[in-house]
């Protein structure tokens, strides 16, 4: 039975999610399986690696006091090298050591979903779910991305990007940038999912101190105009960045002047939640993870088509593999599809919407890390070193 670590947690503003994403979405089912050994590998906030099976229960999240708990235990420590072992106190100057045959990352943000913790996988010469190193650093950079899709013909919203060092030592020369934006404008820290720090602007006022909030989470700072007549659909998406599948085009259901920030995202969610969106545009919707959405979106068929091709072109472009979502702003009355960003390890893996795609929690699991050994196989038929006498004229 192979042995899988999920990674989970992290220095990140989206700590909290990557707990439920690994918990609900990743551990649950990979156990379910019956096919796996699985260890949970937290990271806390302070940065530290712990495994422990309490680490598996919500609960011991719950209260608030774990990072504090955990702060005075042994921590995990970690060889990498023609491997990974996980290295575990178990006692007084002992510890345990466990082989990781596959790594599943289920991390948000910085310091994980952006191709840090990707890149040690590779140092360790392990097969691991989801994007690689470059597409995961190419999909957590807003600016990046766009630029990528953009040279392949793909739309992307007219909008500037700046740094968070001018916004705060010369805030005019911002605003002098934003001049030929037309409001209302959306300003949103590069680097960061879950619309954190993501503000809608009506004014020069309000886009002072978007651009404050914004500055403060991210060194780069992107400011955009908002798409008109805006139907806002996102579309999961898995397997080799060659032969892509989509599952079912979904649509957020927000008005068109709120956009879908973290509040609507993530707090209707878990056992209080409520039944949002039961009835929508006069179709019924379906309670996901986070219980707002059409699934599938209720957009015309050539825009749903539309839309879905810019999805998976999106994805072969970036060179996502394994797993990812594209968020993209359809303009209904231009009959337009633009391409809003890439979440290269979606929340919850959108699990809800693979159901909807025929794709149970477990097989979805199963089939990504299918994936992972596949490509790993893959890159193992290349050669990365080879023999020289370079060395000898010195």
């Amino acid at each position: 039975m192979k042995t899988v670590a999920v990674f989970f947690g992290g220095q990140s503003a989206e700590h909290d999610v990557s707990i439920i994403t690994a918990l609900t979405s990743v551990i649950a089912p990979l156990e379910l399986a019956k096919n796996y050994t699985v260890i949970p590998v937290y990271i806390a906030k302070d940065g530290r690696w712990y495994v422990h099976e309490k680490l598996k229960d919500i609960a011991t999240y719950q209260n608030g006091a774990v990072q504090d708990k955990l702060s005075r235990v042994k921590s995990t420590g970690v060889i990498c090298g023609n491997g990974m072992k996980l290295l575990i106190p178990s006692g007084f100057g002992k510890r345990k050591e466990i082989t990781v045959d596959i790594a599943f990352p289920a991390m948000h943000g910085t310091h994980g979903e952006d191709g840090e913790l990707m890149g040690m996988f590779e140092l360790a010469g392990i097969p691991y779910v989801g994007c690689g190193v470059a597409a995961s650093a190419v999909a957590m950079d807003k600016v990046l991305a766009k630029k990528v899709a953009s040279a392949e013909g793909i739309l992307t919203p007219r909008g500037i990007y700046t740094d968070s060092v001018l916004i705060t030592k010369n805030p005019a020369a911002t605003k002098t940038m934003c001049k030929g934006l037309h409001y209302p404008l959306f300003v949103k820290p590069a680097h960061l999912g879950s619309s954190i720090g993501v503000s809608r602007v009506k004014n020069e006022k309000e886009l002072t101190n978007a651009l404050e909030v914004a500055a403060h989470y991210d060194p780069t700072v992107i400011v955009e105009e908002a798409v008109p007549n805006l139907v806002e659909v996102t579309l999961p998406i898995m397997g080799p960045h060659a032969n892509p599948q989509p599952a079912v085009l979904e649509q957020p259901l927000t008005r068109n002047e709120d956009f879908f920030d973290f509040e609507r995202k993530y707090m209707h969610g878990g056992k209080k939640g409520g039944k949002l969106g039961t009835k929508a545009g006069g179709k019924p919707s379906v309670k996901g993870s986070q219980g707002y959405s059409h699934i599938p979106a209720n957009l015309p068929k050539d825009l749903f088509d539309a839309a879905v091709q810019t999805g998976l072109g999106v994805y072969r472009a970036l060179g996502c593999d394994g797993i990812a979502r594209v968020d993209m702003l359809v303009d209904t009355k231009a009959k337009k599809v633009y391409f809003n960003e890439v979440n290269p390890l979606p929340g919850s893996l959108y699990a809800h919407n693979w159901q909807q795609a025929g794709v149970s929690r477990v097989e979805l699991v199963e089939k990504l890390i299918t994936f992972a050994l596949a490509r790993h196989a893959e890159k193992a038929t290349h050669t990365t070193t080879f023999t020289t006498n370079f060395l000898k004229q010195f």
